[in-house]
Order: structure tokens, then C-alpha cells, then sequence
């Protein structure tokens, strides 16, 4: 059970401990929340009232939902990507992103305190998401919103920028000069790392399609080609420090690899960690993943003298504030596309699995 304040707290540290003053408090034990019972269809989700809410830890921030950004990871697991981990532990409750309002703390947390606006991101492997009307965050994986910005916008924020910082500044460790290849950069990792790259001083050039061509200038590339209708390796002029490729294709992870330097970084978002692992189970899956991804390091070090890696969003305290801090300068945008109210869950995931929306797909909680 879980004390939420009511109304208007103060709130006050004092060095080891933190009270709460004069709060009216009320105990909740449940709450509405989108429940993943089986893979399949957006018509397997279920809107389910009376969702146990957990114990909160003593690290731990309850989160009071106002907004949930719908990411292709939450179509994939819903779908059974990940089932090798995920399908003993159902039912789910999908969703990582989240933007809201702290409604109680656990007993360590320091930073964040009730009735505070914030935002941030569920790691990939969290079996209680965000679609719901309260959300369980780490104190590291949430940081104040930006008042300039709304809830829905928040939302749209996190998890891509996370999971670009992983592999730019984590892996790459991007540095002032440098040039910088993002291959897809008209979605939202994409547009999330031209953003990142650009903030730490880097030259970027990008790929995309028509109709993502004026975002990603908007963002801050140099360059950007149509990879529908021009010729990528024509185009494409000069070596790059780092490529980001969020497509994935053989031909794609061909084309980054040659156009790097070097000593540079080739960094793709389709890893096969999941996959295999999902075919021959964790154990022989996982070892299997580790096997290929040496080899290719090892292949790729021999044959061009450059880096090969599978990345995945971690949750970053330090990427999260430089995040929170580029947002708060208007440096750090990621378009909304389309808003859905939580209980129409399964139009929304409709929406994100066509591919027709420009922009993120967010679950307002109302």
C-alpha cells in the first residue's frame, strides 16, 4: 500500500531523513492500467481497473501518469519480441516513456519531492510499464520536467534520447570536430541523436526519407539525402567519426561500416541479442548473440579497423539530466504526431504499427 498526498505538501530534507508537513494522505493499493495478457494484435490489450500497485522501495518514486509515449519496442514486445524473458511473466504492462507528477517517494529519495513535475524513462527490460494511471520509476530515471514544455512533449522525450545518448556519447564518446553519419534520421532516435550530436559540437549528415528531409535540417544536420530516390554512396562524401544506423539492413550496416574512419564507431539499433534469444532460448540464444557479435567485432577490426555495436537504451542519470537540460534550452525536440486517450489503447498501437503518423503516438492519461 502506498501513501499519495491529496493536496499541496511541503516538503523538507533534513541531512539523512526526509518529512512530510502537514499532507493530507489517502491509501492506494490499485489503479487503472493497459495489461499485455498474451502476444498478439493491438486487440489483445486490455484496460484493466483495479491493477495492484507494488511496495514502493525505498529508492523509489511513485509517478502520477499525465502522458505515455507509445515506442516501436512496445509493438515489438507486444507482438512477442523478447518472449524468451517476457512470456513467463505475463500478464504485462507495457509502455517506458512517462511524464507526470510525483505522488510519494520511498525513503531514500532525495532529489525529487511530491507534487514535482517530471519525466524519464523505464529501462527495456521492466515488466511494469508506464501504461497506467501510476507509474513505479527509479529516483535515477526520472528528472524535473521542463516548464516549458507540456506533458505530452515530455513524454515524447526519454527513451529515444536515452537510447541515442547510449550510443553516441556511452559508446562513441562523440567530441567537439568530429563528424557524425545517422543513417534514419527522421525518426525519433534519429532526430534525438542529430540533436545530441549537434549539442556536443559535431558535424552531422543524415538519411532519410522525403518527407523527413526539412525535420532533420531543422535539427541541426548539414546534410540530408533521400535514400528513396538518390544514391547513398554517391551522395555521401568524406569518412565519419561515428555512424548511428537505426534501419539495420545488411546493405545499410555495409555502407556505415565503409564510410567510417579509422578507429570510428559503427552503431546499429538491431542488435540480435533479443531475437536469438527468443529462438534458442536465453542460455543457448544468449551465447549464441555473444558468439555473433565477436565475430563481427572481430571481422570488422580486421577488415576496416573500426568498431561494430549492438545498442540498446539504458537508463542514464547523467544522460538524462543533459537531456533534461537541452530540452529546457529548446534543443531537445522530438514532434508529436497523434494523442489517445488510455483507453483507447488499442487505436493507438493501430496508429503506430501503420507507420502513417508523422511523429510520436502518446496515451494522454485523463
Amino acid at each position: 500500500m502506498i501513501r499519495i498526498a491529496r493536496r499541496s505538501i511541503e516538503y523538507a530534507i533534513n541531512s539523512s531523513i526526509s518529512t512530510l508537513k502537514n499532507a493530507n494522505t489517502r491509501l492506494i493499493s490499485t489503479c487503472r492500467a493497459v495489461v499485455l495478457p498474451r502476444f498478439g494484435g493491438p486487440e489483445v490489450l486490455e484496460v484493466r481497473h483495479n491493477v495492484g500497485l507494488p511496495d514502493l522501495g525505498a529508492s523509489e518514486v511513485l509517478v502520477r501518469t499525465a502522458a505515455v509515449a507509445i515506442n516501436p519496442l512496445d509493438c515489438r514486445m507486444r507482438s512477442g519480441y523478447g518472449r524468451s524473458l517476457f512470456e513467463p511473466l505475463l500478464p504485462l504492462i507495457l509502455g517506458r516513456d512517462v511524464s507526470g507528477e510525483v505522488a510519494a517517494i520511498g525513503s531514500s529519495v532525495r532529489q525529487l519531492y511530491v507534487g514535482q513535475e517530471v519525466f524519464g524513462a523505464l529501462h527495456p527490460t521492466a515488466v511494469r510499464g508506464t501504461y497506467s494511471d501510476y507509474a513505479v520509476l527509479s529516483e535515477d530515471e526520472l528528472v524535473p520536467k521542463p516548464p516549458s514544455i507540456t506533458h505530452v512533449e515530455a513524454s515524447a522525450i526519454p527513451f529515444a534520447a536515452l537510447t541515442a545518448w547510449r550510443a553516441l556519447k556511452s559508446t562513441a564518446r562523440i567530441s567537439p570536430g568530429q563528424t557524425v553519419l545517422v543513417i534514419g534520421g527522421g525518426g525519433a532516435v534519429g532526430l534525438a541523436a542529430i540533436q545530441l550530436s549537434v549539442a556536443a559540437g559535431c558535424k552531422v549528415v543524415t538519411t532519410c526519407g522525403k518527407l523527413s528531409i526539412d525535420r532533420v535540417m531543422a535539427a541541426g544536420a548539414e546534410k540530408a539525402i533521400d535514400y528513396t530516390s538518390e544514391d547513398l554512396r554517391a551522395k555521401l562524401e568524406g569518412r565519419f567519426d561515428a555512424v548511428l544506423d537505426t534501419i539495420g539492413l545488411p546493405e545499410t550496416e555495409i555502407l556505415g561500416v565503409d564510410l567510417l574512419k579509422r578507429g570510428g564507431n559503427y552503431m546499429t539499433l538491431q542488435g540480435e541479442a533479443v531475437s536469438l534469444a527468443d529462438t534458442y532460448g536465453l542460455v543457448v540464444g544468449g551465447a549464441a548473440a555473444t558468439a555473433k557479435l565477436l565475430k563481427k567485432q572481430v571481422q570488422y577490426r580486421q577488415s576496416h579497423g573500426v568498431e561494430y555495436w549492438w545498442i540498446h537504451m539504458r537508463t542514464d542519470f547523467e544522460g538524462l539530466e543533459e537531456i533534461a537540460r537541452l530540452t529546457r534550452a529548446g534543443k531537445m525536440k522530438i514532434p508529436v504526431g497523434k494523442t489517445f486517450p488510455l483507453g483507447e489503447v488499442a487505436e493507438a498501437h493501430h496508429a503506430k504499427d501503420s507507420k502513417l503518423t508523422s511523429g510520436k503516438v502518446i496515451l494522454e492519461i485523463e
